[in-house]
């Protein structure tokens, strides 16, 4: 047998990364198919926003609306300090101009509410990537301190900026 070599047999394995998201769709869905609650259509493999087709005769709720309905946000920003207390119409509407830039091309990210708090305001959005931005938004305008924390388990991330 010469000439033939014989390959080791690899024990290595592949390891599934485990989806944590329990939001995520977990299977396609039929296209066209609208959120019943915010009219956005799944086309092309994403949630999009536009008129609702009129052969769409598939309803279900997009991923936020759901999360909105079920009162579990994906990320939890918590705004403080003094210079907040000072300016907290302009850090508030900061927030809402991030969310709507950010909402217009993706449905999914939105501000699901806002609680006021003894020393501050806790915003709560639908997306990890909308709480991210709206972070990183207050601190390239205002600086100040800015600290992320990423559940290890689930989709969450907790944000925390004061000044």
């Amino acid at each position: 047998m010469k000439g033939q070599s014989k390959s080791p047999t690899r024990r290595d394995r592949l390891i599934r990364e485990r989806v944590h998201d329990a939001y995520k769709t977990r299977k396609k869905l039929p296209e066209p198919t609208v959120c019943p609650d915010c009219l956005a259509v799944f086309h092309k493999g994403r949630w999009q926003w536009g008129a609702r087709p009129p052969d769409s005769h598939n309803e279900e709720r997009c991923p936020a609306c759901h999360r909105i309905h079920d009162k579990y946000p994906a990320g939890f920003i918590t705004l403080s300090g003094q210079f907040f207390q000072e300016h907290k119409a302009e850090i508030v509407n900061l927030a809402h101009n991030v969310e709507l830039n950010a909402k217009a091309q993706h449905p999914l990210q939105r501000i699901m509410f806002e609680e006021e708090k003894d020393d501050g305001l806790l915003i709560t959005t639908t997306d990890i990537h909308l709480a991210r931005g709206i972070g990183e938004a207050l601190h390239r305008a205002y600086h100040g301190e800015l600290d992320y924390q990423y559940a290890e388990e689930g989709n969450i991330l907790q944000l925390s900026w004061k000044r």
